[in-house]
This record gives C-alpha cells, structure tokens and sequence, in this order.
C-alpha cells in the first residue's frame, strides 16, 4: 500500500515537473527498505523538506523575489514624499491663483476749503541798477548782502570823455553869452539910428532877429550843458532805495558802457515786506478776495507758519495756465524769508463740508479715465469709473462712482480686469476723518 502511495506522488510530480521525476522514483525504491515508510502519513520533517526549495532554481528565485521587494519599497519611499510635495505645490497653486487685496470703503472725510499752493516769493521792492555814464569803475563801495540806505553812494566811475564834453559845452555856453551881449547892442543902436532914418527898416529887423536868435542858441547851450552835467552827476552810483544789495556784477577797472551792450551794476531788494504770488485754479478762484487769511510755509523754516494777506488779484483768468494771479503780504521784519526761494501759501475758506473720500493709492489711471477697483459680493473686481475732486494730499474727493458700502481695493494692479475672481485679506476699513 505505501508503494502504491510512493508510486502514484512519483507520477503526479512526473506530470508536473519532468526534472524531479527521478527523485520521486528514488523515494519509491527507497520506501521499501526503509521501516518508516509504512505509516499511513508523513512527518513534519517530510513537510519542511517538501515546502523549502533547494537547489540554485530555489536561491535565483528567493533573490528575484528579495530584489522585488526593494525595487518596490525604493518606488513607494521616493514617489510618496515627490506625490505629497505635488500635491502641497498644487494646492499652493490654486490658493495663488487667486490674488489677495486689501479693501477700504469710501467714508465721509470733514474737508476744511484748505487749498495748498506753490508760492513765488519777492520782495517789496527790487531794481537792477545800470550806469549811465560811459567810464571805467573807480571803485564799488557796497558788497553783497550790504543793507544800504536810500541816496547811499555805492560805486564810482571815472568819465573822462564825459569831463571833456561838459567843459566844451561850458564854453559854448560862454560863447553864446557873448554873441548874445553883441546882438543885442546892435539891436539897441539900430533902433536908434532907425528914429533918425539912417538905416532902413530892414536892416533894423535883421538885427532884432539876430538878438532873438542868439538868445535862443543861449538856451540851447546851457541845456546842453545841463544835460552833461547830469550825466556827470551819474559817476555815483547811488541806491534808489534802501535795501539789500544782492548782486554786485562789477570790479574796479572794469569798462562801464552805456547802450545795448551795458551790464548790470547791482542789484538791490527790499525784503522787510515781500510779496508772494499763487496761481489759484480757476475752479477756486471765486473764493479768493482780498483780506482773505493765509499762512505761508517754507523749506528752510521747517515747522515755521508766516501770517500772509491776500493784497490783491489780477481779477482775470490765465488763459495759458487756466489760474488766476494771487497777491499776498508777508511781513518780514527778522529777515527770516529769503526773496526768491520756494514757499507754499495754505488758503482757508470761511467754512467746511464733509466729503466722500477715498487714498489716493487707490485710483487707477487708465485710458478710459479714472477708475477704481470695488470687490462685489461673489468676491468678483468690477473697474468703476470715479470722479475726483480737491487732492487732499493722502486722500481724494470722489464726487461719483462709489457709495460708502463699496469695498475699494487698495493698491490695485495695472493688469486688475474686470471679473477677477480675488480675496480680500482684511475687513474693509472706513477712512478716519482728519
């Protein structure tokens, strides 16, 4: 019986696998000497021997099966963490893909009617001083920044043509005087020879026009020398009013010419007033009138308010600039404004009203206009055309296009359209009335 059971393992493993034929029929020929082979099922030890595989057909396939193992293990530990890493940069991804912006809403702003302009500022009175004699300088005698007074001498020019001239016209002065005293006793005689008919009536006329004639060539010779005298009077170049000089364009020696080719001498201002100039646009223009209160500020006085009045206005628009011409008066006693530098003139109108207002970092400048960007409630942009009004300098009047519930978006960019899908990343904020 235990044969036949050896026999037929020996032909099914035939069947299966021809290479182990031989040992199967080994195992039948051995069970016949062999006491144990008798039992009616094998032992453990049969089964262990059965279930490991021997041979190198045995090791090739533990070591393919091992080095699956680790190609696999290898995959799912580098694919995990590249998958995760693909996922967290997709969900970045989409999370950047839709932009995020800060909102503000338009609030009521208390605008004072303050209007801030550039200023010009002058002094109350300036003049470029030019000579008026031909000469050379002699000698200056006020520098710059000198405070002269009105008839003060400020510089000598040497004349010596204009010296020759006025003493030639003294002597034709002199010779005018004698042809005079002769013509007129001439004129005294023949009347008296004229009583006696001695002369004819004519000769008498001549003579009595001779007498009228060098009386006149009298006059005109001592205007003459009038005139050079004062153009002699203009070697001392004096001030026309006191002041300040501020430039000084000359040196002793230098040539002193009359005409287009003169330069100037010096130049002289009076800052203990001065008068400031705005150009006010036209829109503000009604609310100027004169006596109107400013203040007037200046870079080289940080801090520093000066009271100014409005003295005075051209009471006509620019049609260049489209402004009109403002005066004001400053007064100046300290000498703390200087003449012709940069000011800024603050005008205050008489009452104020609250505005709607929004910063100015949040208008856009496009071809269509001005616009703004106003995030809907699907969190949608929608571009809205906007109407400005005055510059309040960090914020702007919007007289149209928004209403207080709008939520303006703050630094908006160029490529903003509209139907932007964005996300707003604060709660709107309502502008602090200054």
């Amino acid at each position: 019986m235990n044969r036949n059971e050896h026999q037929h393992n020996g032909a099914f493993t035939a069947q299966g696998n021809g290479d182990r034929l031989a040992g199967n029929h080994a195992s039948v020929d051995g069970t016949a000497d062999n006491p144990r082979s008798t039992t009616g099922s094998p032992g453990p030890g049969r089964d262990h021997e059965q279930a490991a595989p021997k041979g190198p057909a045995g090791r090739r396939l533990v070591a393919a099966g091992a080095f699956a193992l680790l190609v696999a293990g290898g995959l799912l530990i580098g694919f995990v963490p590249r998958w995760r890493e693909q996922r967290i940069a997709a969900s970045d991804r989409d999370e950047l893909a839709v932009p995020t912006v800060s909102v503000v809403s338009p609030a009521l702003e208390l605008a004072e009617n303050k209007l801030a302009l550039p200023a010009e500022i002058r002094p109350w009175r300036e003049a470029a001083i030019y000579a008026r004699a031909n000469g050379y300088l002699k000698d200056w005698l006020a520098d710059i920044g000198a405070h002269v007074q009105a008839g003060q001498l400020l510089a000598e020019i040497e004349t010596p043509d204009l010296d020759q001239q006025l003493e030639q016209a003294k002597a034709q002065l002199a010779l005018a005087r004698a042809n005079l005293h002769l013509a007129e006793t001439t004129d005294v005689r023949w009347r008296a020879l004229l009583k006696t008919a001695s002369v004819s009536e004519q000769d008498a006329a001549e003579k009595a026009a001779g007498r009228e004639a060098a009386a006149a060539s009298l006059d005109a010779e001592r205007a003459n020398m009038q005139r050079l005298q004062e153009l002699v009077s203009f070697q001392r170049v004096i001030a026309p009013f006191a002041g300040t000089i501020t430039t000084r364009a000359v040196d002793m020696g230098d040539l002193i010419t009359v005409g287009s080719g003169s330069r100037e001498l010096f130049h002289i201002a009076q800052t203990n007033e001065l008068r400031v100039y705005v150009r006010v646009p036209e829109s503000y223009a009604l609310g100027i009138a004169r006596g109107q209160t400013a203040t007037l500020t200046t870079p080289a006085s940080p801090g520093r308010e000066y009271a100014a009045t409005v003295s005075a206005t051209s009471e006509a628009i620019s049609t260049a600039s489209r402004t009109l011409l403002v005066e004001l008066n400053v007064g100046n006693a300290q000498h703390e404004i200087l003449p012709y530098s940069y000011g800024e003139v603050s005008l205050r109108g008489n009452n104020a009203s609250k505005v709607l207002a929004l910063p100015s970092n949040t208008v856009l400048f496009r071809a269509q206009g001005l616009q703004v960007g106003i995030v809907g409630p699907d969190s949608r942009v929608e571009l809205r055309p906007v109407k400005v009004g005055r510059d309040f300098g960090q914020t702007v009047e919007i007289l149209a296009g928004v209403t207080p519930a709008d939520r303006v978006i703050v630094n908006p960019t160029d490529s903003l359209v509209n139907g932007t899908q964005v996300r707003v990343q604060d709660s709107p904020a309502t502008l602090a009335a200054n």
